[in-house]
């Protein structure tokens, strides 16, 4: 019984070399007589382009110094004469046409006359033309003077030597590539025996571990990839309990993942449930008010009543919308913020110009007491922060109470200086079983004086992700019965810059 034919590892990679020595000395080959034939067709070109400028140089002269006649009649006039004189300008056969395609003359009379016709319909259009047959090629270009069209020139040139040149580079190649192919493959055929012996080594040493015969030392020592894989194999029993233990800790990974989404998953069912029910309210009491514009439309005062209840929920159901797009905008996409160094003191000066007129409705102060300083934070996202935490100062304060601003440096814990801004009020404070929950989003200590106020309990959760996104916190450092003091980190630009001088009002 004849056993089937099988090719080994030596065999595929000896045929795979063959292969890609082949390919190799093809593709190149290719390319260069690409490249041969591409310069030769160039440098005619740009031969035959110098030629036929030259040769309508020298009939537009022509035609611009003899009388003005009418072209085709100049061309069957001068043609020959003209055709003679550009042969042996240019070393080459010429040939001229007149406007509409007759002949006009030509340099080498007893030299048979091609079909041209295609041609000249070409160069009438103003583009120009070639034909090959066999070692001739025929270049034709149109003539102008001005506008005019006075009609073709047709130079013969061979190219006898430049097919000669190009059979020859590829004879060479040829022979060139051959030897290459050659030397190559010897010389790789025995660089693939040497490296498919060692191969074969590591094979009964893997089938020895398998047998239960574990090796004393690696098979293989080499200083490569072969000898990184005999030591793989010289240490695989431990390896493979080494993987087990690794699977396990993946598989504990994967379920503390999968609980971290079922986390985040409620958090979405919650967050989709408060925004429901905040939206809910101010649309309740604005279609109430618009029940009762309908039912008492006769009634002025509840007339100015209703609709300024109405302004104030539709007011508010707007800063609710606004502010839970952002947050969940926050949530969901990475947004990049613009960090530059800033210059913190006009930035808090600002947000208290923008908060004053406010400030003074509700009859409350503002004071503060800046220092100089530079934060590398996005300056959009840190004057959102103060808006947020001076609005909440003021809103939730007592009439006639006070509100401080303050900024200083401090060093933290790893080493980094930081700005530190506090923002206190003199308002009813925050009871304890509420602070762990100040930041979260839809959370008011007093739902009833948060809808007075126009709150919607999403202000705290923005300051909180946006100073995070800064590289900074925000914490509630203190709070009682005669107010509440927050307070953000940033990083600061350059601590040198911080200087003493102190403003204040």
């Amino acid at each position: 019984m004849v056993g089937k034919f099988r090719l080994g590892l030596k065999g595929k990679m000896s045929l795979l070399l063959a292969l890609l020595l082949v390919f190799i000395v093809t593709c190149l080959s290719v390319l260069v007589l690409s490249g041969i034939r591409e310069n030769q067709r160039t440098m005619l070109e740009q031969s035959f382009t110098r030629q036929a400028e030259a040769a309508n140089l020298r009939v537009r002269e022509e035609y611009l110094t003899g009388s003005r006649i009418p072209p085709d009649q100049f061309m069957k006039q001068t043609g020959q004469r003209l055709a003679v004189d550009l042969g042996a300008q240019s070393g080459m056969a010429v040939t001229l046409y007149t406007a509409d395609g007759s002949f006009a003359g030509t340099s080498l009379p007893f030299q048979p006359r091609a079909d041209v016709q295609d041609a000249l319909k070409i160069t009438a259009q103003g583009q120009l033309a070639y034909i090959t047959e066999g070692d001739q090629l025929l270049f034709l270009a149109p003539l102008y003077n001005a506008e005019l069209r006075l009609g073709t020139v047709q130079f013969h040139a061979s190219l006898a030597e430049q097919n000669a040149f190009y059979a020859r580079i590829r004879q060479l190649f040829l022979l060139a590539g051959a030897t290459v192919l050659g030397v190559g493959f010897l010389i790789g055929y025995v660089y693939v025996r040497r490296q498919v012996n060692v191969i074969d080594r590591l094979n009964r040493a893997a089938s020895q571990i398998g047998q239960g015969d574990y090796l004393s030392a690696p098979s293989v020592v080499r200083k490569d990839e072969l000898g990184e894989l005999a030591q793989g194999i010289y240490e695989m029993s431990s390896s493979i309990s080494t993987s087990v233990g690794a699977l396990h800790e993946e598989k504990q990974k994967l379920l503390e993942t999968v609980l971290r989404l079922r986390e985040l998953e409620q958090q979405q069912k919650q967050f989709i449930g408060n925004i429901s029910h905040e939206l809910k309210t101010p649309l309740t009491s604005i279609i109430a008010y618009a029940d009762l514009l309908t039912m008492y439309n006769d009634d002025p005062t509840l007339l100015d009543d209703a609709g300024s209840r109405i302004h104030v929920e539709a007011q508010r159901l707007y800063s609710l919308v606004e502010k839970a797009l952002q947050l969940s905008a926050m949530d969901v996409y990475e947004f990049e913020t613009q960090a530059e160094a800033v210059s913190l003191c006009p930035l808090l000066e600002e947000a208290v110009a923008r908060l004053q007129g406010r400030a003074d409705s509700f009859r409350v102060t503002i004071h503060t007491s800046l220092v100089e300083g530079e934060v590398w934070a996005d300056p959009e996202n840190v004057m959102h922060i103060m808006l947020n935490l001076l609005d909440n100062a003021i809103k939730y304060n007592r009439p006639g109470g006070q509100v401080h601003l303050l900024n200083y440096t401090a060093e933290s814990a790893d080493g980094a200086h930081r700005m530190i801004i506090e923002v206190a009020d003199t308002g009813i404070g925050i009871p304890e079983e509420a602070v762990s929950r100040i930041f979260d989003p839809f959370y008011t200590v007093s739902r009833d004086r948060s809808r007075a106020n126009g709150g919607t309990g999403l202000g705290l959760a923005l300051v909180r992700n946006l100073t995070e996104k800064q590289g900074g916190m925000v914490q509630l450092v203190e709070t009682g019965p005669d107010g509440s003091r927050l307070r953000v980190e940033l990083l600061l630009h350059a601590f040198g810059t911080v200087k003493n001088k102190i403003y204040t009002k």
